[in-house]
């Protein structure tokens, strides 16, 4: 028996050295040398300070700043630790809805959420990413689309002409990655950032 097991031992204990331990080292490495923002996590900063990450999204309620797609994401209830309270874009929970097309719940969600989004901007169909979740709960884009629809708000709220900010969007927009995957975006983060520089001119 103990001729069998040593080797089967010494095997165990070289593939969890290799695979558990040098392989991961040796990716982190090549990662961070040759992708190293990416392998930081794509942090934004300004003015020396982390505000954000480009692959996480943030909670954008102001009326003067561009909103993201709506989140399903909870946290514990700092009340009642066993229960669960919303918390929009919380990285350490990512998470859908899990509503199905044919839950009632859903469907009273978006239609109120389509009529506020209505109300700010009659007479526009309102895009569909900006009444829908992901199924992760941290998209950090939304469509072009969903960004000029939100133009005539921030405008109004910051006092700001309508063709700047359409401008501004216009700039900001990223096309299909390699130009085949994916589809055109906004960074909710970046766009608000850049916003924010527009208003201190």
């Amino acid at each position: 028996m103990l001729t069998h097991l040593r080797p089967a031992l010494v095997l165990l204990v070289a593939l969890t050295g290799l695979t558990g331990l040098a392989y991961p080292l040796a990716m982190t490495g090549l990662a961070g040398a040759i992708f190293p923002a990416q392998a930081a996590g794509s942090l934004i900063t300004r003015d020396g300070r982390v505000v954000g990450s480009s692959l996480i999204g943030q909670s954008f309620t102001g009326a003067g700043y561009f909103h993201g797609r709506p989140s399903a994401t909870t946290a514990a209830d700092p009340a009642d630790p066993a229960k669960t309270v919303p918390a929009p874009y919380n990285a350490s929970n990512s998470m859908g809805s899990n509503l199905g097309p044919t839950s009632a719940a859903l469907a009273e969600r978006v239609k109120a959420e389509r009529d506020a989004l209505q109300a700010e901007n009659p007479g526009r169909p309102v895009p569909i990413d900006l009444v829908t979740a992901s199924g992760s709960g941290l998209d950090p884009d939304i469509s072009p689309e969903a960004a000029l629809f939100q133009v005539p708000r921030v405008a109004r709220a910051r006092n700001l002409p309508e063709e700047g900010l359409r401008a501004l969007v216009t700039a900001q927009m990223r096309g299909r990655t390699l130009g085949l995957l994916g589809e055109p975006r906004v960074n909710v983060l970046a766009l608000n950032l850049a916003l924010d520089d527009l208003a201190r001119r």
